[in-house]
């Protein structure tokens, strides 16, 4: 299970980690209409953990993890499993699946114009480029006639995607200078492990405990999001990572935008408008010219999505 896997099972896996991660976005969408933003993310979360208990006891990757690696569980822990997916969530409430993934995805663009400004990159001409190409999507996207200005949860919408796009992109800036004592794979359900406890305490703080109109329907929706959506993606990603380029992968997450305007068409019957179009194809054009140029990403960078 260690082992790298051949190109071909590489890439069929991370078309399906693409599919998982596009997908996932619609799936979220539908949770947050049952359960508060915090549960939602929290209850995923425990399904999560088992679905990696399993997948890593049986590869025996189940290690307990050096003082040195601490950090890194808490950077992951906290600012990508625990922030961006809850402020992710929050912000699915009042902003449709396809427009949420467009900003979600804007990361690489928040690491590009941050990590030269703390000394952790060298900024270039055409990170620039891509940044300002990235940037240029984002205000297609943010148009009074594509977001209503005159609603303020639509506005506060977005700006909670786009605030866990950043607090994602702080973590991939960290784990770009972290030294790697165990691998991110057996990391990994250490990392699960503290944002379910740290998500939990939250949530029952914040909305006491979990009350939903519980059907198979929403029971559908948990085991996606928390068995396929995350531990299958996770692990997945992880595998990858050791069969294909940090550079090939970097561009192929570009794709999951595009997957999940698709999916957030069938499923949920959102409408592809000429502004998502031109703002998806301006952030994934700008995304990929700074990625091209960019150094390899350390592998669990570019395996958070």
């Amino acid at each position: 299970m260690n082992a790298s896997l051949s190109p071909r099972a590489a890439i069929g896996l991370f078309l399906i980690v693409v599919l998982a991660w596009g997908v996932n976005w619609s799936v979220t969408k539908q949770l947050v209409q049952f359960v508060p933003p915090l549960w939602s993310a929290a209850i995923r979360s425990w399904i999560a953990l088992i679905g990696l208990f399993v997948i890593l006891r049986a590869s025996n990757n189940l290690v307990i993890p050096e003082r040195h690696d601490v950090p890194v569980i808490l950077s992951v822990a906290l600012l990508h499993m625990t922030l961006f997916s809850t402020l992710a969530a929050a912000g699915l409430r009042f902003i449709p699946a396809s427009k949420g993934i467009v900003l979600g995805y804007t990361t690489p663009l928040w690491v590009a114009l941050a990590a030269p400004l703390i000394g952790k990159d060298t900024l270039t001409a055409p990170k620039v480029g891509g940044a300002l190409l990235g940037l240029a999507g984002l205000a297609v996207i943010l148009n009074p006639s594509s977001i209503d200005w005159t609603n303020a949860n639509v506005v506060l919408g977005a700006g909670m995607v786009i605030l866990a796009a950043i607090c994602w992109a702080a973590n991939i800036i960290y784990l770009r200078s972290h030294r790697w004592i165990a691998s991110p794979l057996q990391l990994l359900i250490w990392q699960v492990l503290v944002a379910t406890m740290v998500l939990s305490v939250t949530a029952t703080i914040t909305d006491g405990l979990p009350h939903a109109e519980w059907s198979w329907r929403l029971v559908w929706l948990f085991l996606y999001s928390g068995l396929i959506g995350t531990a299958l993606a996770y692990w997945a990603m992880s595998m990858v990572n050791k069969s294909i380029s940090a550079l090939t992968t970097s561009l192929g997450t570009t794709a999951t935008p595009i997957v999940g305007i698709a999916s957030a068409a069938i499923l949920l019957g959102e409408p592809i408008d000429i502004s998502l179009a031109v703002a998806a194809a301006l952030i994934v054009a700008g995304i990929g010219l700074a990625t091209l140029v960019d150094r390899p990403l350390r592998a669990q960078a570019t395996a958070r999505g």
